[in-house]
């Protein structure tokens, strides 16, 4: 509860500065306008010269104005008490917040989620033979636009160019973080405050990819979560409008995680064969079939890759 009222009242205070800067936008150009015909109009009516110093000063106020507004935008970032004011372009998770020391169970509110983009899940969250897939990707053809998910402040712009390609991370209100990966262009600027909804980027192929897609992350603190826990993507749709994330269940995978990082491999040579790599390593062949997913008549290539424990 104390945290739903939390993310509420910095949701209210974004979308309220955001509200007197547009204000403050307004008045300067309303304001800049009347100065202009003032000035046109000066020598015709005879306006004292005090009436437009007093316009100009005026002007000078509200510019000034305007501009702590923009500076008190950008100096305040989402969700800074959560994240220990850590605010970063540099990497992806700096937070060193492992599973173990989050709370018990954090509520987060998903109720202005909007979907990246309307494509089919080409792969899911887990793991991916040798190594873990932190996200879901998202068929899509190149250029079409990815949106932001939900309200935000963009925190990293960069390229990776074995990994995510062009890519863009967003901290969001509600505590989240949201990765967009593999894009063509972006369309959005470090630091900028963005709306639910709102194009940051359009899709792509960079990086390591083997097809136009998007890898769309989710993350807390730094821990990745499955969007599927989240998101129904073949209705295009939020699965509930607020979310419990639990040790217990949202970061469940992490005994999968551990088990693949204390994994050990096998690289095949020429001549090798399950019954040798078995005997070699003191397993069975079918305890090797099983850890690679593989049938007992499979052959093997030089080069490849046997996990054996």
């Amino acid at each position: 509860m104390l945290m739903m009222k939390f993310n509420f009242f910095i949701k209210r205070k974004v979308l309220m500065m955001e509200y007197i800067s547009k204000c403050l936008k307004f008045f300067f150009l309303l304001l800049g306008f009347l100065l202009f015909c003032n000035a046109i109009n000066a020598e015709k009516v005879n306006i004292p010269n005090s009436t437009t110093s007093n316009l100009k000063d005026t002007l000078n106020i509200y510019h000034q104005m305007l501009n702590d507004t923009s500076d008190d935008l950008m100096e305040n970032h989402p969700a800074d008490d959560i994240y220990n004011n850590i605010w970063t372009s540099e990497r992806l998770n700096p937070y060193h917040f492992p599973v173990d020391s989050l709370p018990d169970s954090v509520r987060i509110d998903c109720s202005n989620f909007i979907l990246p983009i309307y494509g089919k899940v080409t792969s899911k969250f887990g793991r991916r033979r040798y190594r873990y897939h932190y996200g879901i990707d998202l068929k899509l053809n190149v250029g079409d636009s990815v949106r932001c998910a939900f309200e935000g402040k963009v925190r990293i712009i960069d390229y990776e160019h074995g990994g995510y390609g062009h890519y863009v991370v967003v901290r969001h209100n509600n505590g989240l973080e949201t990765v967009y990966a593999h894009l063509s262009k972006v369309l959005v600027e470090l630091n900028q405050i963005i709306g639910a909804g709102e194009v940051i980027a359009l899709g792509g192929n960079t990086g390591r990819s083997t097809g136009p897609h998007l890898h769309f992350e989710m993350r807390y603190l730094g821990n990745a979560i499955d969007p599927d826990n989240l998101v129904d993507f073949e209705k295009g749709s939020i699965r509930q409008f607020s979310y419990l994330i639990t040790k217990k269940n949202t970061f469940k995978y992490q005994k999968d995680l551990e088990s693949l990082q204390m994994a050990r491999y096998h690289v095949v040579h020429k001549g090798d064969t399950l019954s040798l790599i078995a005997s070699r390593y003191g397993t069975t062949v079918k305890q090797l079939c099983n850890l690679n997913q593989i049938s007992s008549k499979k052959l093997l290539k030089p080069g490849q890759k046997i996990r054996v424990r």
